[in-house]
């Protein structure tokens, strides 16, 4: 029963529940708490303490990204076993620290490990930060308007502080903490609550919540505007957009479309129009590109209106020639070809071709490591993996103050991803993406709902434009001003923002991250020291 509550408190605190059921993410974690400290008082083994704890996150990750099913079964199955798996690990190792230390570094050390596992999930080739416990207040932005200092990776922080606060609230015979050799535990009712941890737990949910209103109230929409246009031309991912569909349109035709529903609602003062990621799909080589019919139709619509500019996705080839030493780790080779990279791009027009490759690269499908490629089978599409590039492109508009970030779909559940944006002179968060292939599930809502949050880390207004929905603008606080339907052509249109100042995350990074990285490490080492040297204190009193 404690593992079934666990997993649907944290279902339903999760986006995209309504606002006010986030605050049940303040206790979800309560029932693993109580969980855990009753198995290891029953004196349960390690292997069946994690076995009760991977349930729990497996229905978690059931519940929440099930969807991610309706892609590839395989995949999504996949999915949710591993990361449930990799989930236990950190609470594994708050265990044994608990088990070595004692009850208050052990609990003390639980935040420690989850979110230096979080900042791990952020950066290694199985990254999948979805469930990242910060990204959980995304529907509820308005409480933690203080992410522009501490990232999302403060909205974990603060969920497993108020938990832990909540969990020590509740004492009976059966769950005191304290006591030592000798304490004569007296009986006491089954439940009762002690009182000083309850008013530091709700001091601990609501000061926050107090501060957020409060600088939500200062936040000003800053800088030069600019009206942009987002256009989502509900292409079926499934049956129309891509060669082989059973309702596949034509290239050409769908470039017609994007043309047409730009054309239609265009104005004089439209400076940037965004398409969505792989609007151009047919491989498109960057050394070639403005010799392709497509482009140069694109060149000659552009020079009809002077003054705006251009950004959209497509698939792009980068070739390196038949010297492996000039190629980059992921390419692949043909011998027509060379040593070449495919990439899942971004590119903006008029002026030369500049690309952007997109970097963050979902794993499994977009990105396989080398050393993985050789198990991979090549069908002639992307298998092996796409190529991705280091350094953020930011793109200079026609109208000065307006430098756009190509954030390209699952890049943008990166907080110290897309701050990098910003730091490079982005005043506009760009995303383009293709959703459809979730179907109309939680996942593009929640996918929308993360972009919230970097507009709240950055102060950068967002413009979205998705392929089947949801399109729209975010303001500088975090606020969706407009949005699109679902599985509909449409096209929004909007005046936003272009602010340069920079946050404290934007200007600083992640800080919370990589110092529970070092903190985990040392207890990590200082547990191994200390169980050793406990198994050699007991042979010792054996002998």
């Amino acid at each position: 029963m404690l593992v079934l509550l666990g997993a649907f408190l944290l279902w339903l605190g999760w986006p995209v529940h309504p606002a006010p059921l986030a605050a049940v993410l303040l206790v979800g974690w309560v029932p693993y708490l109580v969980l855990e400290h009753l198995l290891t008082q029953r004196g349960a083994s390690g292997w069946k303490v994690w076995r009760y704890s991977y349930l729990l996150l497996l229905l978690w990750n059931v519940f929440t990204t099930y969807w991610v099913s309706y892609s590839t079964l395989g995949g999504g199955i996949t999915a949710v076993v591993a990361n449930a798996a990799l989930m236990s690990l950190p609470l594994t190792a708050f265990r044994l620290t608990k088990k070595h230390f004692g009850p208050k570094l052990g609990y003390a050390s639980l935040p420690v490990f989850w979110i230096a596992f979080e900042q791990l999930h952020l950066h290694w080739f199985l990254t999948w930060p979805w469930l990242t416990l910060g990204n959980g207040f995304a529907q509820a932005n308005q409480w933690v308007q203080w992410y522009e200092y501490t990232g999302f990776l403060g909205g974990s922080l603060w969920m497993w502080v108020v938990n832990l606060l909540a969990f020590l609230s509740i004492k009976n015979e059966k769950l005191k903490i304290k006591g030592g050799a000798g304490e004569v535990v007296k009986p006491q009712p089954l439940l009762t609550f002690n009182s000083s941890f309850i008013i530091l737990s709700l001091l601990a949910a609501l000061l926050p919540i107090g501060l957020s209103y409060f600088i939500g109230s200062r936040v000003q929409e800053k800088g030069e505007t600019a009206e942009v246009l987002v256009v989502q031309p509900n292409v079926d991912p499934y049956n129309e957009k891509f060669e082989g569909g059973s309702r596949f349109v034509p290239y050409d035709e769908q470039l017609t479309r994007l043309l047409t529903l730009t054309e239609q609602n265009l104005t004089p003062q439209t400076k940037l129009v965004l398409w969505p990621e792989t609007s151009l799909d047919e491989t498109y080589f960057e050394a070639t590109f403005n010799g392709y019919p497509k482009v140069q139709r694109l060149r000659d619509w552009l020079s009809r209106h002077p003054g705006l500019d251009l950004v959209t996705g497509l698939t792009s080839v980068q070739q390196y020639g038949s010297d492996k030493a000039k190629a980059s780790p992921t390419a692949r080779f043909r011998e027509d070809l060379g040593y070449y990279d495919i990439f899942n791009a971004a590119v903006h027009l008029p002026g030369p071709a500049q690309f952007y490759h997109k970097s963050r690269l979902v794993p499994g499908v977009e990105g396989v490591p080398p050393w993985l490629s050789m198990f991979v089978i090549d069908l002639g599409g992307t298998a092996g993996g796409l190529g991705s590039q280091e350094e953020r492109t930011v793109y200079p508009m026609a109208t000065p103050a307006l430098k756009v970030a190509p954030v390209i779909c699952y890049e943008s559940v990166y907080g110290d991803f897309v701050n990098q944006y910003a730091r490079n002179g982005a005043t506009l968060i760009g995303i383009i993406t293709n959703d459809g292939w979730w179907s109309d599930s939680p996942g593009h809502l929640q996918h929308l709902q993360y972009a919230t949050l970097r507009a709240i880390e950055t102060r950068r207004d967002v413009a979205r434009s998705a392929n089947t929905g949801i399109s729209g603008f975010i303001n500088q606080k975090g606020e969706i001003t407009q949005q699109t339907g679902w599985w509909v052509p449409a096209v929004s249109r909007a005046t936003v923002h272009l602010n340069t100042e920079l946050t404290f995350y934007v200007k600083y990074g992640e800080l919370i991250g990589p110092a529970c990285q070092v903190l985990a490490v040392l207890l990590l080492v200082l547990t191994a020291v200390r169980a050793v040297l406990q198994r050699q204190t007991k042979q010792s009193k054996l002998a």
